[in-house]
C-alpha cells in the first residue's frame, strides 16, 4: 500500500512540528515524519539519524513510531534514550550523524509533545518543515526498504564534555538548581558529581505532567520555589531549566532574576575577553542595554530575527563565537557546538561567578536602569498580522521615524524603543517597550497603541509592564 500523510494544519511550525497528542499530533503523525525525514536524508545520500526523546508521558511511543518510519525508509536510527534536546544535539554532532530529531514537547503543557529536527548540523525549519508537509501529502517518498535500529548511551561521554569546560577552579559555589521536572534531571544528577561546591535539586525526578511547576524559566511564577530556596541557602545563584533544557532562568543570590539579555550580557562580557572584536548575536525583542554593553566591551552588536533556528543560521553564517535570545535560548560556539544548551550555559555561568571577584548581582552594577514591558503577546488573525506590520512600517517610513525591520518593526526614539512584531508560530502579535524613565515608557506604550488603533487593533493590556531590569 503506497504511503501518504496529511498533518493537521496547525502542527507544522517555523521552528518544529508541535501538536496536542490525541487531537493534533498522535503515533501515525511520528511514523510519516520519520518516514520523510528518513527519505530526505537517503535522497541527499545520507543514512544515520540520531533520536532522543523528553520526559512527557506520550515520548516513548511517538518515538517508537518515529523510529518505525526511520527504519522504513532505509534510514539506520541511532537511538539515544530520555533525556534532554541538547544532549540529541551533542550526539548528533558527535557522531556526525547525516540527521538528528528530538521528541519533545519543550516548555509547552503536558499533554503537547512534537518534533526538533537537524540534517547536516544544520537546524531543520521554515521551509523545509512546510516542504515535509507537502511530501507526505503526495506520498513522495523513497521505495520502503530495510532500515536498522540500534541504541547509544552517550550521557556519560556529554556529562564529561560539560565538566571539560569547568573554568571555576577550586571555589565551592552553592548552587541551586530547579530542573522542574524535565529531562535534564538524570544528566543533572551525574553533573553535580562532577562539579566543586555543594548542589541542590529541586524536582529532580522526570515527571512529564510537571506536577510541581509549569517547566518555563522565563515565567518568573514558575521560578518561586527556586528562588525561595535560594533565599534560604544563602546560595551563590539559582539555575532552572525549560521541559527539555534548551532554555535557562537564573537568579542572583538576592533572588533577582536574570533575564534573557541580562544572561547574554554577563556572558557576552566573558566570551569577548577571549574573542575581543567578535560579532554577538541578540534577538530584536531584547534590551538596548546588552546591544549598547556590547560595544563598550569591544564587540560588534548584530540585532537578528527572532526564532532559535534562526539565531543558530546567523551564527553560523558569520561565524559568531556566541548569541542568545530574550527565551532563554542561548549558544555557545565558544568551546561548544553553536547549538542552545541551557545544561552548558549553566556550567560556563558557574565558572563566571566563580571567577568574578563580587556576587553575581553585582554583574549588574553600574548599567543604566531601564523600565519595561514584558513580551506582550495578543490575537490577532493569522493572515492579518503580516499585513497589520506592513501598515505600521509604511506609516513609520512615510512619518520619518527611525526603525529597523528586520523582524517586524523596532522604533528608536528619544524615550527608548519599541517594537511590534507578528509571531512565526501562533495567530498573535508581539510587542515590547523599553525606555530609562517612566514617562517616557507611557509614551512609548501611548505610540505603539496609536500604531495598532489606526490599523484597527486595541492595545495590549500594558497593566504590571514598568518593572525595571
Amino acid at each position: 500500500m503506497a504511503f501518504t500523510h496529511s498533518f493537521d494544519a496547525t502542527v507544522l511550525r517555523e521552528y518544529d512540528i508541535r501538536g496536542i497528542v490525541g487531537r493534533t499530533l498522535n503515533p501515525p503523525d511520528a511514523f510519516a515524519i520519520g518516514r520523510v525525514f528518513g527519505s530526505t536524508i537517503v535522497r541527499a545520500g545520507g543514512r544515520t539519524v540520531a533520536v532522543g526523546y523528553d520526559g512527557r508521558l506520550s515520548s516513548p511511543e511517538l518515538e517508537a513510531a518515529l523510529v518505525q518510519g526511520l527504519v522504513a525508509s532505509g534510514a539506520e536510527a541511532i537511538r539515544i534514550g530520555r533525556g534532554p534536546t541538547p544532549m540529541l544535539y551533542f550526539a548528533s554532532a558527535t557522531q556526525r550523524t547525516d540527521g538528528a530529531i528530538m521528541v519533545t514537547g519543550s516548555h509547552n503543557p503536558p499533554d503537547y509533545n512534537g518534533f526538533k529536527l537537524v540534517i547536516g548540523g544544520k537546524p531543520f525549519f521554515g521551509d523545509r518543515i512546510a516542504e515535509l508537509g507537502r511530501l507526505a501529502a503526495a506520498g513522495d517518498v523513497v521505495a520502503e526498504a530495510a532500515g536498522s535500529a540500534r541504541e547509544l548511551d552517550v550521557s556519560s561521554d556529554y556529562i564529561a564534555r560539560l565538566v571539560q569546560d569547568w573554568d571555576g577552579g577550586d571555589r565551592a559555589l552553592k548552587v541551586v538548581w530547579d530542573n522542574g521536572n524535565g529531562a535534564a534531571g538524570e544528566i543533572l544528577s551525574g553533573l553535580i558529581e562532577r562539579l566543586p561546591g555543594t548542589h541542590t535539586v529541586l524536582f529532580g525526578e522526570i515527571d512529564g505532567r510537571f506536577p510541581n511547576h509549569h517547566p518555563d524559566p522565563t515565567i518568573p511564577k514558575n521560578l518561586t520555589a527556586l528562588i525561595a530556596e535560594v533565599r534560604r541557602q544563602g546560595a551563590d545563584l539559582g539555575i532552572a531549566f525549560d521541559g527539555d533544557a534548551d532554555r535557562i532562568g537564573a537568579v542572583d543570590e538576592t533572588g533577582e532574576i536574570l533575564f534573557g539579555d541580562q544572561l547574554m550580557l554577563v556572558f557576552s562580557r566573558d566570551v569577548l575577553k577571549a574573542h575581543p572584536g567578535a560579532t554577538i548575536v541578540a534577538d530584536v525583542k531584547t534590551s538596548q542595554i546588552l546591544f549598547d554593553d556590547i560595544k563598550k566591551s569591544g564587540g560588534v552588536p548584530l540585532m537578528w530575527k527572532t526564532g532559535h533556528s534562526l539565531i543558530k543560521a546567523k551564527m553560523a553564517e558569520i561565524g559568531s563565537p556566541f548569541g542568545g535570545e530574550m527565551s532563554g535560548h542561548l549558544f555557545f560556539a565558544d568551546h561548544w557546538y553553536g547549538f542552545d544548551d541551557a545544561i552548558y550555559a549553566g556550567v560556563r555561568l558557574l565558572g563566571i561567578v566563580a571567577r568574578m571577584q563580587g556576587p553575581l548581582s553585582s554583574a549588574r552594577a553600574g548599567l543604566p536602569v531601564a523600565l519595561n514591558t514584558p513580551e506582550l503577546r495578543f490575537n490577532c488573525d493569522e493572515r492579518r498580522k503580516f499585513e497589520v506590520i506592513k501598515e505600521v512600517a509604511e506609516r513609520l517610513k512615510s512619518g520619518g521615524a527611525s526603525y529597523t525591520d528586520i523582524d517586524g518593526v523596532r522604533v528608536q526614539t528619544d524615550d527608548g524603543w519599541w517594537l511590534l512584531r507578528a509571531s512565526n508560530t501562533q495567530a498573535v502579535l508581539v510587542a515590547r517597550a523599553e525606555s530609562p524613565t517612566a514617562e517616557g515608557l507611557e509614551r512609548l506604550k501611548a505610540k505603539l497603541a496609536s500604531q495598532l488603533s489606526q490599523s484597527g487593533l486595541e492595545a495590549p493590556d500594558f497593566s504590571g509592564s514598568d518593572a525595571g531590569h
